[in-house]
C-alpha cells in the first residue's frame, strides 16, 4: 500500500500579492488550470499499489482543500487539520500514525506498515514520467526498511537550495552520505561540478513504522506529543483536528533535522524531473514558457519593448513599456513591482504590511467560503457593498449581527431567505431587508450558481461581527473561515 502524505501547510509569502495567509500558493493555479495542490494530487495516479492521499493542512484552509480534492476526484483517506504550525516533522508523525490506524482497520485489525510518500503541495514537476520511475525506484528501498529521501540533479549552481551528497554506491538508491545547509556561489559550483550533490527536494519516501522508530530513536518528545494529539483528536464532517494543546506542545522541526540527518537508513535516488519548488516569482518565472522576448505573462497584459518579465493580471490590464528583468503582480487590492534579482525581499515587504495590521497579508478582497465567495467591491463610511456567490445547494449558518443591517438583491438564480421566523424565496431582482438583530440565513436550493447583491449599513461593519446558532460546516457559535 502507497499512501501519498501531501502537506499543504505553508503560506508562501514570497509570492504576495497572489498568495496570502487564507489563500496560499499551493491552492492557487499557478503552472496550469490545476492548482499546485491538484497537481500534486494527479501526479501519482497510476503508481503501484497508490491510494487515496492523506493531506496536512492549516485548519482555515480546510474547505478549499476538501473541495479541491473533490474537483480532481480524488478522494481523500484523512484531512488532517493543524492548529498551529508545528513544521515537517510533526505533520508527517500525525499522518504516519493515522495512516497505520486506518491500514489496520482495512486489514481487519493485522499488522500493517504502509508507505508513505510525502509531498509539499507546492512543488512543480514538468515530467511526471521522471518522477514516477523515480518514486518506483524508492518504493523498492522504502518497502526494505529504508528512509528515501529525492535529491533534484541540479542543472546550476543554486544558492537557495539545500544539498544532499550522496556516498559511494552501486545505484539507483544511494546511501546518503551528508546534508548541508544553503551554500555560497562558490561551493555551489563546486558541488554542481562534482556530480555527488543534489538539491533537497523535500520529498520523502518511507514506511510509517520505520519512521515512527526513527522519531522515537531521535526525537521522543515529538513522538509522543505527536501521539497524545492524534489520542485526543475530534473528528468535524470530513476532517480530524489534532488536540490543540497536545499539539502545540509538541516541538517543532524539519523531517531534515530530526530525523533523516541522523539516521543510519537514509538513500537518495537522483531526480531529474524539472522540479521547482516555485518559492518566488523569478522561480515561478523560470517553470514557465515564455515568449520571444522571454516575458511570461498571464490575463490582460500588453507589452511594448519589454523583456525578461513576469507580468500576472487577475482583473485590470497591465501595460508595460520599457521594462527589463521586472515582475508585475496585479490583485483587485493590491500590486507588486519588483526587480526580478529582489524578488526573495517580498517576505520582507509581507512582514512590513503585517507591522501595520494590513488585511491584504491574509485576506484578498474576494474571499472563498465553503458556500461559496463574497468581494467587497465597494465601502465608505457606515455602508459596504459586497457581491455573494453561493454554490448549488450550499447553504450559510443561520446568524445575527449586533451592529449592521443588510439589504438583498437577487442577480441571478433562486434564494431561499430566512428571517427571523419566515421562509420565503426570492427570484432575480427581487430583494429584502435584514434589520439589526434579526436571524437570517441564504440558502441556495437551485441547480444554478446563486448570485446576490448585499449592501450593509451600520456602525460596525467586521467581519467578526456574526453570531452563528446553526452551520452545516462546523462554525457554530463565532466567526471561523
Amino acid at each position: 500500500m502507497l499512501i501519498p502524505l501531501i502537506l499543504s501547510g505553508g503560506s508562501g509569502t514570497r509570492l504576495w500579492p497572489l498568495s496570502r495567509e487564507l489563500y496560499p500558493k499551493q491552492l492557487l493555479p499557478l503552472v496550469g488550470v490545476r492548482t499546485m495542490l491538484q497537481e500534486t494530487a494527479a501526479r501519482v495516479a497510476g503508481l503501484p499499489g497508490v491510494t487515496g492521499p492523506i493531506v496536512v493542512c492549516n485548519e482555515s484552509h480546510r474547505f478549499m482543500v476538501a473541495e479541491q480534492l473533490r474537483d480532481l476526484d480524488a478522494a481523500p483517506q484523512a484531512i488532517i487539520l493543524e492548529p498551529v504550525g508545528r513544521n515537517t516533522a510533526p505533520a508527517v508523525a500525525v499522518a504516519a500514525l493515522v495512516a497505520i490506524e486506518k491500514a489496520k482497520k482495512a486489514k481487519g485489525g493485522g499488522v500493517a506498515d504502509p508507505v508513505l510518500l510525502v509531498l509539499p503541495a507546492d512543488h512543480v514537476i514538468r515530467d511526471v514520467a521522471a518522477f514516477q520511475k523515480a518514486v518506483t525506484v524508492g518504493l523498492a528501498a522504502a518497502e526494505a526498511g529504508k528512509l528515501v529521501t529525492f535529491g533534484v540533479v541540479p542543472d546550476r549552481p543554486e544558492t537557495g537550495y539545500g544539498y544532499i551528497r550522496r556516498a559511494a554506491g552501486e545505484g539507483p538508491a544511494y546511501p546518503v552520505q551528508q546534508f548541508v545547509e544553503k551554500p555560497d556561489e562558490d561551493t555551489a559550483q563546486q558541488y554542481v561540478a562534482s556530480g555527488e550533490y543534489y538539491w533537497n527536494s523535500g520529498m520523502f519516501m518511507f514506511r510509517a513504522g520505520t519512521y515512527l522508530a526513527e522519531l522515537k530513536r531521535h526525537a521522543p518528545a515529538m513522538l509522543s506529543a505527536c501521539e497524545d494529539a492524534v489520542a485526543a483528536a475530534s473528528h468535524d464532517l470530513d476532517f480530524m483536528r489534532l488536540a490543540k494543546a497536545e499539539f502545540s506542545a509538541c516541538p517543532s522541526d524539519s523531517i531534515d533535522y530530526a530525523v533523516m540527518e541522523k539516521t543510519d537508513s537514509a538513500v537518495v535516488v537522483p531526480l531529474a524531473a524539472g522540479w521547482s519548488d516555485v518559492g518566488s516569482w523569478s522561480a515561478l518565472q523560470d517553470a514557465l514558457p515564455t515568449d520571444a522576448d522571454g516575458n511570461v505573462t498571464a490575463g490582460d497584459v500588453i507589452v511594448e519593448d519589454t523583456t525578461g518579465c513576469y507580468l500576472h493580471s487577475t482583473s485590470r490590464l497591465i501595460g508595460a513599456v520599457g521594462l527589463r528583468d521586472h515582475v508585475v503582480v496585479e490583485t483587485k487590492d493590491a500590486v507588486l513591482v519588483a526587480p526580478r534579482e529582489r524578488v526573495q525581499d517580498v517576505k520582507a515587504l509581507v512582514t512590513k504590511l503585517k507591522a501595520q495590521g494590513r488585511y491584504e497579508t491574509s485576506l484578498h478582497r474576494e474571499v472563498y467560503r465553503p458556500w461559496g465567495r463574497y468581494d467587497s467591491i465597494d465601502n465608505g463610511d457606515r455602508f459596504q457593498v459586497k457581491r455573494l456567490v453561493v454554490k448549488p445547494g450550499a447553504s450559510m449558518s443561520l446568524q445575527m449581527h449586533h451592529h449592521r443591517a443588510e439589504h438583498w438583491i437577487v442577480v441571478s438564480g433562486t434564494a431561499r431567505i430566512t428571517r427571523g421566523d419566515e421562509v420565503f424565496l426570492l427570484g432575480e431582482n427581487e430583494s429584502t431587508y435584514i434589520p439589526m438583530g434579526t436571524k437570517h440565513r441564504i440558502q441556495n436550493p437551485g441547480k444554478v450558481t446563486l448570485h446576490i447583491v448585499e449592501v450593509q449599513s451600520g456602525s460596525y461593519l467586521g467581519e467578526d461581527d456574526i453570531v452563528r446558532f446553526e452551520d452545516v460546516y462546523g462554525r457554530e457559535g463565532t466567526e471561523k473561515t
